[in-house]
C-alpha cells in the first residue's frame, strides 16, 4: 500500500501505532531536555566569558600568550558546539510537531514511510534513507 499524495495522514497513522509514536515522542523529549541543559552550559560559558572580556576583567585569564590562545580556542569551540546543538534542537522540535500533526515518519520529499530502523537511529529524521542519500549526494556534487 502506498501513501496517498493528497496530504491526508490517515494512511501513516494506520501504519504507525500509538505505542510506537509514544516511544519516539518520549525519546525526542528526552533528547530535547538533554540538549537544553547542554545549551544552558554553553550559554553560561560563552556569555560569562564575554561579559568578563567586556568589563576588562582579565583575572580569569592567563597572561601567557599560549594560554590566551587556548582560552580563545575553548570559547570558539563552545560557540561551535552551541550552534550545532541549536540546529539539532530545531530538528527535534520539528519532529515533535510532525508527531502532533500526524506526519511523523513520512518522508518530506517523496511521501513514503521512513523505516522504523532509521527512526530508531535518527528519531528526528525527516527524509527516508533513499532521499537522504540523494540529498547528501547532491550536496557533495555541488561542492
Amino acid at each position: 500500500m502506498t501513501p496517498p499524495r493528497d496530504g491526508h495522514s490517515f494512511w501513516w497513522r494506520a501504519q504507525v501505532n500509538k505505542r510506537q509514536l509514544k516511544h519516539f515522542e518520549k525519546r525526542l523529549i528526552e533528547e530535547r531536555i538533554k540538549l537544553l541543559k547542554e545549551l544552558g552550559y554553553f550559554e553560561d560559558k560563552i556569555f560569562n566569558d564575554s561579559q568578563r572580556d567586556a568589563a576588562g576583567d582579565l583575572s580569569a585569564y592567563s597572561v601567557h600568550m599560549a594560554d590566551q590562545a587556548s582560552d580563545a580556542q575553548e570559547r570558539e569551540k563552545a560557540y561551535h558546539m552551541a550552534s550545532s546543538e541549536g540546529r539539532l534542537l530545531y530538528h527535534i522540535d520539528e519532529a515533535l510537531a510532525r508527531i502532533k500533526n500526524g506526519t511523523y515518519g513520512k518522508c518530506d520529499s517523496c511521501g513514503k514511510k521512513i523505516g522504523k530502523e532509521r527512526l530508531e537511529i535518527v528519531p528526528h529524521a525527516r527524509l527516508c534513507i533513499e532521499c537522504k542519500k540523494a540529498e547528501e549526494n547532491g550536496a557533495a556534487e555541488e561542492s
